[in-house]
């Protein structure tokens, strides 16, 4: 998504080793050692060992050296085929990693149970340029890119460091810290931190209808940091608008962008969750419709619903236009029972609001069908 402001931003890194963590205050050092990784413990917590492995189709990855693998990348390039479980080590692992399609079926597990201590991060944008020439792209720009169906994460954070202070002649400021285009994808417990264009809940093709579920995630950013044509499913979700010191007036940027596909019915869905913010009141829009020029025809859809919006969400206008050619109005955005000074309707027109037997189909039931991932242990 291109930003609405071409001024530096504020330090993403800086931010990182301040903390914002699962909750509104908790902290993340990346150059420190991991809290739970402490003398004596076991790197992979409860999830076995190489020495004990639950099952002939689980890797261990240590930055330690303790495990199977020192990076993520080479753990999913030993793991070939489908049902691989990954362990991942207390650490901080710089690097890009890509989970092909052929690649179905695979979990990954945070050893600790905490998000916080396990974190994959780079720091690559869409106008970082390519060996070669040319630049990355917005899709290239992904820390972690996700295409196999059936993928699940616990306890992991996805993050993209790469700051706009730090380049301010680059113009392709998106930075993508997970891109998912499979089916049935999966994330528990997880966070993920980036500026613009954090997590890209996406599809494979235009016809294909991805369904992804996101439960007690933290997701951060500025610019459309939720964004793509999924049909995604946020419960019990946290959405925190970062402060941006480089803006002299509001809007700051952007919670949601949908790119849902004309055919698609569902769209995202964000269900008993909250949008707090570090910015001042009334900074950020809840969202803006995308409509690529690789898919005109595209009818973004969102719908939040029994959600706390806080101050930091204009209330008075809470969505904008991305292009005056695609008004919000003409797509499928609504809300229904929100709380929070950012969920009072003061123009009705500006709010739309389903009734209650819309909102009776407006469930993760209805969008994600015969897939039940809430019901899944661990």
């Amino acid at each position: 998504m291109r930003s609405p402001h071409p001024h530096p931003s504020s330090s993403r890194r800086r931010f990182l080793l301040a903390g914002a963590g699962a909750g509104a205050g908790a902290a993340l050092a990346l150059s420190a050692a991991p809290s739970w990784a402490g003398p004596g413990r076991p790197p992979f917590g409860r999830f076995g060992s190489p020495a004990a492995r639950p099952t002939p189709r689980t890797l261990y990855v240590d930055p330690a050296g303790r495990g199977d693998h020192t990076t993520v990348s080479a753990a999913v390039s030993a793991a070939s085929g489908s049902g691989w479980t990954l362990v991942l080590a207390p650490g901080t692992y710089r690097e890009t990693v890509a989970v092909s399609a052929a690649r179905t079926g695979a979990t990954w597990i945070g050893a600790s149970e905490d998000p916080r201590d396990v974190v994959i991060v780079y720091d690559n944008a869409a106008g970082t340029p390519k060996p070669g020439g040319g630049t990355l792209g917005t899709t290239g720009s992904a820390t972690t890119t996700v295409q196999a169906d059936g993928f699940t994460a616990r306890w992991i954070t996805f993050a993209n460091d790469w700051l706009r202070a730090d380049h301010p002649g680059v113009t392709g400021t998106q930075a993508v810290a997970l891109k998912v285009q499979g089916d049935r994808s999966a994330f528990f417990h997880c966070r993920f931190l980036g500026h613009q264009d954090t997590l890209y809940a996406d599809s494979t093709a235009l016809t294909a209808f991805a369904r992804q579920y996101y439960a007690h995630c933290h997701v951060e950013g500025d610019v459309d940091f939720v964004f793509g044509r999924a049909t995604a499913v946020f419960e019990h979700c946290h959405f925190r608008t970062l402060d941006r010191t480089d803006l002299a007036a509001a809007p700051y940027g952007f919670v949601f962008a949908p790119s849902t596909a004309g055919a698609n019915p569902r769209g995202y869905l964000v269900t008993h969750g909250r949008v707090g913010s570090a910015a001042p009141d009334a900074a950020y829009k809840l969202a803006r419709p995308w409509v690529p020029s690789s898919d005109t025809t595209a009818r973004p859809m969102l719908t939040v619903r029994e959600t706390r919006l806080g101050p930091g969400i204009d209330a008075v206008a809470p969505y904008a236009d991305m292009s005056s050619a695609h008004p919000w109005q003409d797509q499928r955005f609504a809300e229904y029972r929100n709380t929070g000074p950012g969920a009072v309707i003061t123009v009705p027109a500006n709010r739309p609001q389903l009734t209650r037997v819309q909102a009776a189909s407006a469930t993760r039931e209805a969008y994600l069908g015969d897939w039940t991932p809430w019901t899944e242990g661990c």
